[in-house]
């Protein structure tokens, strides 16, 4: 008797497809129809916050490889919008690889709750492009970028830097001797020969007192508004792109002179012979002083100069795990914005009118200079959960919950929401690559 061979015994199959049940094309568009209705499920049929866990990897892959040919709304607001759950999204970087400041280098301080890094912003009528570095690098080749004000000027420069850094190394031209101090620091980007600077000047105009004493009181702070800080005035003439970042310092109170003769105090309540001059007049001040500085730049490069709004803090409590214990963003409608934070917002768009208002009044006479406002107080305000908090120390909870402990609920964790900052600030530059010298 012959061996059974199983495998010899054929069914019949349709002509042209042997070997299956069905066609292969009614196979394909089967596959298809099952796809095709698996993604109307999502669209129709699910939470928001799936929807973006499904589609946040597409579309930042979309964002990183195609956003050098997006085009924008001509009604796009940026400072308008939501955060939306996108798993991974901000997880563009190692801080302690790019030398963040180590108060903000949340994860290598044994932050575990990461969350904080999967929400992106979404403007209202349009979308916000992923950070590009390699576009930004290309955009920026031969210029100098400066970041100019307080603490998180500081925060939004090592954001870029390390952004940048994602794509291709830096080196640092000059630090602090002092590893601790971040008053003025130098980055460069060899590959395109871009330069980026942090000026430490929280009231723009010179200032001495706490400004550059620790040891001073919060209030002890003496400024001149008739004179900028040296060290960035100084390089004004070789500076491209500009953004100012101050608020904080103004709030916190100084006494203001016009070189010798004082002019006004702000928080000095045992000053009772001068006029209380607040903060908002010696804010629009160094903004005029600083626009002036700039339109009469010797080399008439053009300028594109950017206020940043303020970035509110989020201190809710008095103790170590009650200061900004928030786990994810502020929903529409939770914060809302107090008159202070409105009013400075407001101050910077004036400014930043006026100063374009002179420009175009002064013809074809100095440097052509742009003024923009970089607004993120809305986006910032809804982050209470991106501060590193506690985590500004190295383990802060290794020996238990201590008595008292300072936290940070001001500056973000880096990586972290202020990567937005630059993401923003990425597209406003992009739309004014066609400014030149008139």
């Amino acid at each position: 008797m012959g061996d059974y061979h199983p495998h010899k015994h054929k069914t019949s199959s349709p002509k042209g497809s042997p070997g299956y049940f069905v066609p292969k094309p009614v196979c394909a568009w089967l596959v298809f129809g099952f796809l095709s209705l698996a993604l109307l499920h999502i669209i129709c049929c699910s939470p928001s916050t799936n929807q973006d866990s499904v589609f946040s990897p597409l579309i930042q892959y979309l964002d990183d490889t195609y956003s050098f040919v997006s085009t924008e709304p001509k009604n796009c607001s940026y400072s308008e919008g939501k955060w939306v759950y996108a798993p991974g999204h901000a997880r563009r970087y190692n801080g302690t690889q790019c030398n963040v400041k180590e108060s903000h280098d949340c994860i290598r301080n044994g932050r575990q709750d990461t969350g904080y890094l999967d929400w992106r912003w979404q403007p209202d009528g349009c979308r916000l492009p992923a950070f590009n570095p390699r576009a930004f690098l290309s955009q920026m080749r031969g210029k100098h970028v400066a970041f100019v004000g307080d603490s998180m000027a500081r925060n939004q420069v090592q954001s870029l830097v390390c952004l940048l850094s994602s794509a291709h190394p830096y080196k640092v031209v000059y630090r602090d001797r002092n590893p601790y101090k971040y008053y003025f620091w130098r980055w460069s980007f060899p590959s395109h020969d871009l330069t980026v600077s942090f000026y430490w000047a929280p009231f723009i105009s010179r200032a001495t007192g706490k400004a550059s004493n620790d040891s001073l009181p919060q209030t002890m702070n003496y400024v001149d508004l008739n004179v900028l800080d040296d060290r960035w005035a100084n390089d004004a003439d070789t500076l491209d792109v500009v953004v100012f970042s101050i608020g904080h310092w103004l709030l916190n109170g100084a006494i203001y002179y016009n070189g010798t003769d004082m002019v006004g105090v702000h928080q000095h309540p045992e000053i009772t012979n001068t006029t209380v001059v607040g903060y908002a007049i010696p804010m629009r001040a160094a903004y005029r002083k600083a626009f002036e500085r700039l339109m009469t730049s010797a080399d008439r490069r053009p300028k594109n100069v950017v206020l940043a709004t303020f970035s509110p803090a989020h201190f809710e409590g008095n103790t170590l795990t009650t200061a900004c214990p928030r786990k994810e963003p502020y929903r529409e409608g939770e914060k809302q914005l107090r008159p202070l934070e409105e009013e400075l917002r407001t101050i910077m768009y004036e400014e930043a009118e006026a100063a374009m208002r002179k420009v175009g009044d002064n013809g074809g006479g100095g440097a052509m200079m742009s003024v923009e406002v970089l607004d993120i107080t809305k986006l910032a305000i809804m982050r209470p959960d991106g501060h590193p908090g506690p985590y500004m120390h190295r383990d802060p909870f290794a020996n238990g919950v201590q008595e008292w402990m300072s936290a940070d609920c001001l500056h973000f964790c880096l990586p972290g929401p202020v990567d937005t900052f630059n993401e923003i600030l990425q597209q406003m530059l992009r739309k004014k690559r066609a400014v030149k010298t008139r």
